[in-house]
């Protein structure tokens, strides 16, 4: 298992305490990180919500909130957005108010394996660059089920590995040495943009994530690589 730092604290404390450090300059790292490529990335996810029209939506590793802003375009009643970082979910709540958006988008804190809602809740639920993060990854998988109501619809933005050359040399070459000498410039964190890359390269991708996804209980399951298959979205329903 990969985790942020050489810790005997779980996966899931590390993460949490490595978001905390990150918080301040995740968004400007995001953007200039990705180029901006992540928004069209988040609004490609999203659009495939846009026939089922959603009232309630869950957004897990919601961070500082983009992936649940992104989804107001869906018109949804409500947005619910967890995460386990109390220092992305203070950004998050800062930017909802700037935004006049927090009777719509609520950030809560919340562990995805111990989601603090009943089952049947959501219409559909969305994940940005978050599972890879899950310390169990089934356990997290099975709670947002359980929260999934019958018909409901998960969508899962992952990054991902390309394979053709020679993109899949820039990408390791990029994600290997470029982004944590940035993430160490402006976050101050040495190890947080190093596990970045450190947990693309073992996080089970295409059909062998899709096999867990239909393990744990999602049906009708599919995926889409985006821009020469740096990301995917995963999806399927309850």
């Amino acid at each position: 298992m990969v985790v942020p730092y050489n810790s005997s604290a779980a996966k899931k404390d590390q993460v949490a305490a490595m978001f905390d450090n990150i918080a301040p300059r995740y968004d400007f790292l995001n953007q200039l990180l990705s180029m901006g490529i992540h928004k069209s990335w988040r609004k490609k996810a999203v659009g495939l919500l846009k026939d089922s029209k959603p009232m309630q939506i869950l957004d897990i590793a919601t961070g500082t909130g983009d992936f649940a802003v992104e989804a107001l375009k869906l018109n949804p009643r409500k947005i619910t957005g967890v995460d386990i970082s109390e220092g992305m979910l203070m950004v998050g709540k800062e930017k909802m108010k700037k935004m006049g958006v927090e009777d719509k988008i609520e950030l809560r804190l919340a562990d995805s394996e111990k989601l603090p809602f009943s089952d049947n809740t959501f219409d559909a639920i969305t994940v940005g660059f978050g599972v890879r993060n899950f310390e169990h990854l089934e356990k997290g998988l099975s709670s947002m089920l359980r929260v999934l109501k019958p018909g409901g619809k998960a969508v899962i933005l992952e990054f991902s590995r390309p394979r053709s050359f020679p993109v899949k040399q820039i990408y390791a070459f990029y994600f290997r040495y470029l982004c944590p000498l940035a993430g160490r410039l402006f976050s101050k964190d040495n190890r947080a943009y190093t596990y970045l890359n450190e947990s693309v390269m073992v996080f089970p991708e295409d059909k062998e994530f899709l096999f867990i996804l239909e393990k744990t209980g999602f049906k009708q399951c599919s995926q889409k690589r985006l821009t020469f298959g740096i990301a995917t979205i995963y999806t399927g329903k309850k």
